[in-house]
């Protein structure tokens, strides 16, 4: 059985409110917020039939690890999600739509990255299991609740779960500036994986091998390349353009 986690601010503890609360062992708030929002939260709680304990800034910082809380924390159990990739493309009706993270390590990237990967509705997002930041209270925190509902897989070797990838007739598709070919020439309506790099290093030499193919995000200022979670929204947003 996995342990508990903690979860805070507004948005990552009241969507883990309204999907499932009975996994929250403990919520904290703020004792000395009584603003609008949370007594919104609080009347949330109470709903859903979730006892809250109130605590002091400096309790509520040390629960989080962070002084972004906005005064609400929680302990939470962890929600089984789908068990492999393998299991959870099985069930994908239409063709699907992955995100692939290559080295990525910055928690708020990686939060950001959920967030707009849950708007586009992408089926999974998948990372390595070295060089990758994995889910905790601060990505949960910038992803604001996508954390909970979008599944994040993290393999052993990414170039062969690309492999895999490739084997179910899904297009790999690398972000490269060097790329001659830009993103909105490829055509993203089928089985799709897109596959970017950490800002500034970009994919591994054997990710970009592996790749079906390489597009590029056309530059047309003085800036050379655009934050990973800003590159995901543009590509993830195309693919569901020409989708729709």
């Amino acid at each position: 059985m996995s342990s508990p986690k903690v979860l805070f601010g507004f948005h990552a503890v009241g969507v883990r409110l309204r999907t499932a609360p009975a996994s929250i062992i403990e919520l904290y708030v703020d004792a000395s917020r009584r603003d609008a929002r949370m007594r919104q939260f609080l009347q949330k709680a109470q709903e859903a039939n979730v006892k809250t304990i109130e605590a002091d800034g400096l309790r509520l910082s040390r629960l989080a690890g962070s002084a972004g809380h906005q005064g609400v924390v929680a302990r939470v159990e962890a929600i089984a999600m789908s068990t492999s990739l393998d299991d959870l493309l099985d069930t994908v009706k239409g063709p699907p739509l992955l995100l692939v993270l290559d080295g990525v390590t910055d928690p708020h990237n990686l939060g950001a990255c959920l967030r707009v990967a849950d708007g586009a509705g992408v089926h999974a997002v998948i990372a390595p299991k070295d060089h990758a930041v994995g889910v905790n209270a601060t990505v949960a925190k910038v992803a604001s609740g996508a954390a909970e509902t979008v599944p994040y897989f993290m393999v052993t070797n990414l170039a062969r779960t690309l492999g895999e990838l490739k084997e179910r007739s899904i297009w790999c598709l690398g972000l490269s500036d060097e790329a001659t070919q830009t993103l909105y020439q490829s055509d993203l309506k089928g089985p799709t994986a897109l596959v970017l790099g950490a800002e500034g290093t970009g994919l591994r030499q054997l990710t970009r091998k592996t790749c079906d193919a390489l597009v590029s995000i056309p530059m047309l200022g003085a800036v050379e390349s655009l934050n990973v979670s800003v590159a995901s929204g543009i590509c993830l947003y195309e693919a569901v353009r020409q989708r729709s």
